[in-house]
């Protein structure tokens, strides 16, 4: 293809709500991958970090030098292949075909009939839906693929800190150096926008944890949730802050209630804020900010 005759196809095609669909589909499969392996990476790395720091291998003795993991046996999120987790069948290539290949095997292991998770598919179709909705939002333009990747890095930190409680460093600090690159590239909205949006995101929530905790003497929140804020308000720009708090404080009333009427919400069960902060960024995002300032009345 000549390079003239690669724009129209790229914009035309790819940039498309269709194309970003389909786009968010693979991008969805391999956030499955994320979740499922990012934590266990990480606390892989804790307790060898945690070795070193005593000085000893900490599933030996006191004495027993630190053992490093045998690089060939690393989980990593490209290795080892997937796995069916009850009987060990390596997942062919047409077997982890997003979505279809959920929906051909019925939702089963090919070898052992294992239910393979909803989750799955439901991912990569929520990740499917919100590319095409970006697609619709920012037009076919090349930055509208960053605000694809916003969307990503957004799914997936949800995910694992609804499995985990944890949000982690690894996903909210990229997201948000990635929203003030963009900015300061002018992608995105102006540089000051951007970067008092970090500060107002993080100490809004940070000045919430300690009252909270010089109050009641309990931690109310993680500090991912400080960092996923501050993220946001890279992303989004500090009159956006309001916006997402009070959003996420209704989405989680919804949810807890939800959780409540299901039985699904138990006295001393800890629910996580960050899929609720994160679900209310995505409704700024993509509804954009002159109507989120017609919704306060501020516009």
């Amino acid at each position: 293809m000549q390079p003239d005759a690669f724009w129209p196809v790229f914009t035309g095609v790819i940039l498309t709500p269709w194309g970003l669909a389909v786009l968010g589909l693979c991008v969805g499969s391999f956030l499955n991958v994320v979740i499922h392996r990012l934590p266990k990476m990480l606390e892989a790395q804790w307790k060898l970090d945690a070795a070193y720091t005593l000085g000893h291998d900490a599933t030996a003795s006191a004495t027993a030098p630190v053992a490093e993991p045998d690089p060939a046996e690393r989980l990593t999120l490209s290795r080892p292949a997937s796995r069916c987790p009850s009987c060990g069948h390596q997942i062919r290539w047409y077997e982890n075909i997003p979505l279809l290949s959920w929906l051909a095997l019925r939702g089963r292991c090919s070898a052992c009939g294992t239910g393979i998770s909803a989750r799955y598919p439901l991912v990569e179709l929520l990740t499917a839906a919100l590319f095409a909705l970006c697609g619709l939002q920012f037009g076919a333009q090349p930055t509208t693929l960053l605000w694809c990747g916003f969307v990503a890095v957004l799914v997936a930190a949800s995910a694992i800190d609804w499995d985990t409680t944890l949000l982690p460093d690894d996903l909210t600090l990229p997201l948000l150096w990635a929203g003030l690159i963009a900015a300061a590239l002018d992608w995105t909205l102006p540089l000051p926008d951007a970067l008092w949006g970090a500060v107002a995101g993080y100490l809004s929530l940070w000045s919430v944890y300690w009252l909270f905790k010089l109050t009641t003497g309990k931690e109310g929140m993680g500090h991912g949730d400080f960092k996923l804020l501050a993220a946001l308000g890279a992303w989004l720009g500090w009159p956006m802050i309001l916006p997402i708090v009070l959003g996420s404080s209704v989405i989680g009333a919804v949810v807890g209630i939800g959780m409540k009427v299901t039985g699904q919400l138990r006295e001393g069960v800890y629910v996580p804020y960050g899929p609720f902060l994160a679900g209310a960024g995505l409704v700024v995002a993509l509804a954009g900010s002159e109507a989120v300032l017609g919704w306060m009345g501020w516009a």
